[in-house]
């Protein structure tokens, strides 16, 4: 069985965690607000902006043995620089405030899966990263395409305030079967490596889902 096929097997239980979070529960049946929606394009800004950074970190701290990535994270970060504009693009669209957005700070689960991965390349195996590229890339192609069409029907915004979902939704469908070239070509020892943190990000990224405010939470009256 190929490692990509390994991974996602592996990994089943994680997924599923993630995907039980209520707020996508609440999009894919269309009762997502516009508060979630927003708050979700927040914390999607505070760690999709370090994308490119930590990409350009990775490709500084790849070891020998895996200096042929290096063509490959150049052009990862060929196609995801500036996609943070993206999402303030579609903030502004969906009638929040774009530029409180880039001036304030992530919520902890966001500013803790940034830190881990920046602390994975410096201190750990690079190879590793690519277990969150298997996260956030699968987490995309499963429920970006969809959620934004459920999102619309529900809100009725405008398509230019879905840019990133819909866009990245057909971008990681391609990168991931690039993906999964990469990761066969990996020895073991890096393919273990990838699974293991894969089940990190599967709860740091959860846990960022988790985080953010649902119907339950907009129906609960406020206490007195």
């Amino acid at each position: 069985m190929p490692f990509h096929e390994q991974l996602v097997a592996a990994t089943a239980a994680d997924r599923e965690q993630l995907f039980a979070a209520p707020i996508v529960a609440d999009c894919l049946r269309g009762r997502v607000g516009r508060d979630s929606y927003l708050a979700f394009l927040g914390q999607a800004y505070h760690h999709v902006r370090h994308t490119t950074p930590l990409l350009m970190t990775l490709g500084g701290r790849l070891p020998d043995r895996l200096a042929w990535l290096r063509a490959a994270v150049a052009e990862y970060i060929a196609e995801e620089i500036g996609h943070e504009e993206w999402i303030l693009n579609d903030i502004a669209a969906a009638g929040g405030d774009a530029d409180a957005v880039r001036a304030s700070r992530p919520d902890l689960p966001a500013e803790l899966m940034v830190a881990y991965a920046y602390d994975l390349i410096q201190r750990g195996n690079p190879a590793g990263f690519f277990g969150m590229v298997f996260v956030l890339e699968g987490t995309s192609v499963a429920l970006a395409l969809t959620a934004a069409d459920r999102i619309q029907q529900a809100l009725g915004l405008p398509d230019r305030a879905f840019s990133y979902l819909r866009s990245h939704g057909a971008l990681d469908q391609e990168h991931t079967k690039h993906l999964a070239n990469l990761l066969e070509r990996m020895d073991a020892e890096d393919q273990a490596e990838v699974l293991r943190r894969a089940r990190v990000f599967y709860r740091l990224y959860g846990d960022i889902f988790r985080a953010l405010p649902g119907a339950a939470t907009r129906e609960t009256p406020p206490c007195n």
